[in-house]
């Protein structure tokens, strides 16, 4: 009997004990209520559909170049159904004010200077890129230079499509190399360079700055590579901006530092009265002479252009890097290009300045010899020569990247007296006199 009784104690207490977990056991979840008849769920975010959304990109290019840009965003277009509209017009700069101010501006600027960039970005008519894109994947598609670049007052407004390089010295190739010289690495090195080209009896710099109504430009672009290896980025824009002065003594020193080739009677062919007189799209042709009547010329990427007919860049003439000056500022990079910003935000403008951030959305420019990219991640093989894949590797490597001073300027300076004011110094005026006449010609506010 006590045995019995024991047993049943033992299976009370089991299941006691199976009561209590049932008890403590998580009750099952219900299944959601079916969705009712002709309802459909929200698509996830990422399948989001943009079809029949319109975008505008307003740009100052001319027909042939909207044409291309165009072409470069139809596999977008086929992709997300966002109708990308690149609309151009000459008359840019007025235009892009005029629809801010009325309140109808376009979805996205393509612009040709980031004056006017940061002009409408004071302004509040820009849309914060890092709160839009996202830093992260902006950082991911550019370097910190051109981050830094497209950056107003601390906020990211513009992103960078295409760029241009400035800073670069063209030398013949075959008659360089038989004459054993090296490709200088410092400033004090290309001045080594140029004097054992004057002591072997040769003239180191062929340079010419006549350019019609716009004489004096490529020695404006002397001018501001020099301030880039010889003072801060921070001088550097304050200067473009009117707040450092052209009588200051940074810009002083690029002037003097740019008059110590200029100015030097064994260094330039022709002197000074051939800088002065001669075409800037003619100044490289004595690197053709045979043997060369000079052997450096210092232009932008787009010279190529003047080169005689047949030249193989690479072969009979090639290129080096700007060598820096000072190196506290490491290797600056001076050049041109386009900047692209938001006006309007939403789903599908955010959807097409991602995708402009990507190599691809400038691949076909690229694969034509058109623009050098300056995302991250374009493959060297779109590029159509090992020139261009330079280019682009200049640009990747810039610590710095500053656009073209004059461009930044009012017109009335960096088109006007900048221009006359270089001129006349090479020509023999007071630097004095110089400096103090372009800062009497900055617009009053």
């Amino acid at each position: 009997m006590f045995k019995i009784r024991k047993i049943w104690t033992v299976v009370g207490i089991l299941v006691m004990f199976a009561m209590i977990i049932t008890a403590c056991a998580p009750a099952a979840t219900e299944a959601p209520p079916a969705e009712e008849e002709g309802e459909e769920a929200p698509p996830p975010e990422e399948e989001m559909s943009f079809e029949g959304e319109t975008v505008t990109i307003f740009s100052a290019c001319g027909e042939e170049q909207c044409a291309r840009f165009q072409e470069a965003m139809t596999p977008f277009i086929e992709e997300t159904g966002i109708d990308v509209v690149v609309e151009g017009s000459g008359d840019f700069e007025v235009l892009s004010v005029t629809r801010a101010e009325a309140g109808d501006p376009p979805e996205i600027y393509n612009f040709p200077q980031p004056g006017l960039m940061a002009d409408m970005a004071r302004d509040g008519y820009l849309i914060d890129l890092g709160e839009a894109l996202g830093m992260d994947y902006i950082q991911q598609q550019y370097n910190p230079a051109f981050i830094e670049s497209g950056t107003v007052d601390g906020t990211v407004v513009g992103i960078w499509r295409s760029a241009d390089v400035k800073s670069l010295v063209w030398y013949p190739k075959p008659a360089f190399e038989a004459a054993g010289y090296t490709i200088p690495e410092t400033w004090d090195e290309l001045l080594a360079l140029s004097d054992q080209i004057v002591a072997d009896g040769s003239i180191p710099w062929c340079i010419g700055i006549e350019s019609s109504t716009a004489t004096g430009w490529p020695a404006t672009d002397w001018i501001e590579d020099i301030m880039l290896r010889t003072t801060s980025p921070e001088n550097y824009d304050a200067w473009t901006t009117g707040e450092l002065k052209f009588d200051s003594p940074e810009v002083r020193n690029a002037f003097e530092t740019m008059g110590n080739i200029f100015f030097n009677e064994d260094y330039v062919l022709g002197g000074t009265t051939a800088i002065l007189t001669t075409a800037f799209g003619d100044a490289p042709l004595p690197l053709f002479d045979d043997p060369p009547s000079c052997y450096l010329h210092r232009q932008a990427s787009f010279i190529p252009n003047f080169f005689p007919e047949g030249t193989v860049v690479g072969e009979d003439v090639d290129y080096f890097y700007l060598p820096p000056i000072d190196a506290a500022y490491g290797e600056p990079v001076l050049g041109s290009g386009n900047l692209l910003s938001m006006a309007v935000d939403n789903g599908a403008v955010r959807e097409v300045m991602k995708f402009l951030a990507t190599p691809e959305s400038v691949e076909p420019d690229v694969r034509a010899g058109l623009a050098i990219a300056v995302q991250n991640g374009t493959p060297d093989d779109w590029y159509p020569s090992e020139a261009q894949q330079g280019f682009a590797q200049i640009l990747a490597n810039a610590e710095t990247f500053r656009f073209d001073g004059s461009d930044l300027m009012p017109g009335a300076v960096g088109a006007g007296s900048f221009w006359t004011g270089v001129t006349d110094y090479i020509g023999g005026a007071e630097l004095d006199t110089v400096l103090q006449s372009i800062d009497a010609s900055w617009p009053s506010e």
